[in-house]
């Protein structure tokens, strides 16, 4: 599905992070213009969500959350003050007292922590080897749906969302729920090509097998629930992805209520 043409692009910095407004070009209005339309994206390690769902909503001309940067953000936070990871109660208060900006434009990836630009840093594989013991905390993951769902408010409810329990938790209630997975093996070299083949194959295993089992037990992921589309990614490439799903988009909103 072609992207549709935009005139113009505006982002303002607000206190949820950067609100974006598109206007247009004359009939070529956004999907549901003036109506909710959150666009829930659940899955594993490399399954390619946030690619995917970056360009779900550029094309779809919506804001775009990425649940796993506020995560990242707080085992950074933690690590960078010397916050013991396994001491629940300090993580979690690291968690409700966090200083973050996170923007929330598709174009624009930025993650300031205490006022420093973190953007890059937690994408690190220190972050990555230390990130479940922040994911796996309850009062952690309290606060930070917490903190999504006020941004959701924040910006109409027009938003992609993608993390981990988004489709059951996060936003159960999102017009378009759905699971995008890939097999093991698909998931393992797309995260080694990510990071640019500097890891061995125990590292990624740990980055991706290791640590979905670990965040599954406080988190549904891997299996749809009920009403949620799945779109299985292992043969398709970006483009053929980014067309499923927009897909699934499109059939979800033209179901007939309460099908």
């Amino acid at each position: 599905m072609a992207g549709i043409a935009v005139t113009e692009l505006n982002s303002q910095s607000t206190e949820h992070g950067t609100a974006v407004r598109y206007t247009p070009a004359p009939g070529a209005e956004p999907l549901r213009l003036g109506r909710p339309l959150v666009v829930a994206i659940d899955g594993p390690s490399g399954s390619g969500k946030s690619s995917v769902s970056k360009e779900v909503a550029r094309q779809l001309r919506l804001a775009y959350l990425d649940t796993g940067a506020m995560y990242r953000a707080v085992a950074w936070d933690c690590l960078d003050r010397d916050v013991d990871l396994d001491d629940g109660e300090l993580v979690e208060a690291a968690a409700r007292t966090l200083d973050l900006e996170l923007s929330t434009s598709p174009d624009a990836e930025r993650v300031v922590v205490r006022g420093a630009d973190v953007t890059d840093a937690i994408r690190e594989p220190r972050i990555s080897a230390s990130v479940s013991a922040v994911a796996t905390n309850l009062g952690v993951r309290d606060e930070l749906i917490r903190r999504q769902r006020a941004i959701i408010a924040a910006h109409g409810r027009r938003m992609v969302v993608e993390g981990r329990d988004i489709t059951t938790v996060v936003a159960r209630d999102a017009e378009v729920r759905l699971l995008l997975t890939a097999s093991e093996e698909a998931r393992l070299r797309r995260r080694g090509a990510q990071l640019g083949g500097t890891q061995s194959v125990e590292d990624l295993l740990e980055q991706v097998v290791a640590r979905d089992a670990k965040d599954s037990a406080v988190a549904s992921f891997t299996q749809a629930a009920d009403g949620v589309y799945t779109v299985d990614s292992s043969d398709l490439d970006f483009d053929q992805t980014v067309d499923a799903v927009l897909g699934v988009v499109h059939a979800a909103l033209s179901r007939p209520a309460g099908a």
